[in-house]
């Protein structure tokens, strides 16, 4: 039987009065619709938006094209300007985007709004897309034009989401299709979506599109970058042979009165050892080689075994233009046991590219995460 509620506490589940899960459901399906609203609201405008300042861009270059330069010139000096006016999303890959928006479509359908007709400005009305920016952003990077019109097409077509266009586009399904010999068999296979390609409210009200044109903070933009490379640096090395076994994620640590995180932590079968990695989304400091070597001093006394070798740390330093891997084993008790973790631990020059890799691939699917 369940207990009366006080005042502040939860009713539990056995006390919920007749109908009450219709309303609870009724009420959730109507927040979510209307968080799908707003979304597609903010997308449509800034679709638009940015098309404008793409068609701005190209009508002012060609006032000064005779200039070598003066359209990389000018996008340098805008992106600085919006900046700092309007703080992330104007970087130059962005602008280079938008220019390319209008070039790519120069004659969207046009639709007048009272916005528009109040504000009177330099065009009759605001241009209108079916599609979101997000998925823009992505067909701009199909090279060739007619694969870029196919996907276009069936993305209004079959409704996909920008993961199921990310999907198809991946998978060749413009070149598969026209090799195809029943065309009508492999498009309607295509308009089938996956449990994967679908998107929650949350996840499109937090599209770093959405938060930058809105002005938005977007802290954990950069701590979703490192979760997503960590994700991937875990598969890559459990992926390089049975030696690597998973121990944890994002393990806490205290020392003192500060907490600490470590990225990742694995087990070593052949070297029978822990391995602590840790990734920097910025330029490797010396900071970061002693807080690895602050990390290994504990591991060593609170996490490693009486009958296994001492820890060795492992530092990735992901930034945009340079990475970095560089292991810790100065503090191995041997010179031997080092030579021996060095030739049987994955090359750095193979985790430095798989880094690079993963990072292009990530920014490629959302350039303007970082600048």
């Amino acid at each position: 039987m369940a207990k009366s509620s006080k005042k502040g506490s939860v009713v539990s589940k056995g006390s919920e009065p007749e109908g009450y899960a219709v309303v609870l459901d009724g009420i959730t399906e109507l927040l979510q619709s209307a968080r799908q609203s707003c979304v597609r609201a903010i997308n449509t405008l800034m679709t638009a938006v940015y098309w404008e300042i793409g068609r701005r861009i190209v009508e002012y270059e060609q006032q000064g094209a005779a200039r070598a330069g003066y359209g990389e010139r000018l996008l340098e000096r805008l992106s600085a300007d919006l900046g700092q006016r309007f703080g992330r999303g104007f970087g130059l890959i962005n602008l280079r985007q938008m220019r390319r928006f209008y070039l790519t479509w120069p004659e969207p359908q046009i639709r007048q709004t009272v916005s528009a007709e109040s504000q009177a400005p330099a065009r009759a009305g605001r241009a209108s897309f079916p599609l979101p920016w997000s998925h823009y952003v992505r067909l701009l990077a199909v090279k060739n034009a007619a694969a870029r019109a196919f996907y276009e097409m069936e993305a209004l077509r079959g409704g996909w989401s920008v993961r199921q266009l990310e999907r198809q586009i991946n998978s060749q399904f413009y070149e598969r299709a026209a090799l195809s010999r029943n065309k009508a068999a492999m498009l309607k296979k295509g308009e089938k979506a996956r449990p994967e390609d679908a998107l929650t409210p949350e996840e499109e009200i937090k599209d770093p599109y959405v938060l930058e044109f809105l002005g938005l903070k977007d802290e954990y933009s950069e701590s979703e970058l490192e979760e997503a490379l960590i994700r991937q640096l875990e598969k890559f090395l459990l992926e390089l042979g049975g030696d690597f076994t998973f121990v944890g994620r994002q393990r806490r640590l205290r020392i003192g009165d500060e907490w600490y995180r470590v990225d990742l932590v694995f087990f070593h079968r052949r070297l029978r050892c822990l391995v602590i990695i840790d990734l920097k989304l910025g330029k490797f400091t010396h900071a970061d080689a002693g807080q690895m070597h602050l990390y290994l001093n504990y591991a060593r006394e609170h996490w490693t075994l009486p009958e296994e070798n001492p820890p060795v740390g492992l530092i990735l330093c992901a930034r945009k233009d340079e990475a970095v891997a560089h292991y810790a084993l100065e503090g191995l008790p041997s010179k031997v046991l080092a030579a021996e973790y060095r030739t049987t631990l994955p090359d750095e020059d193979i985790i430095v590219a798989e880094l690079k890799r993963t990072r292009r691939l990530l920014e490629e699917r959302a350039p303007s995460k970082t600048k």
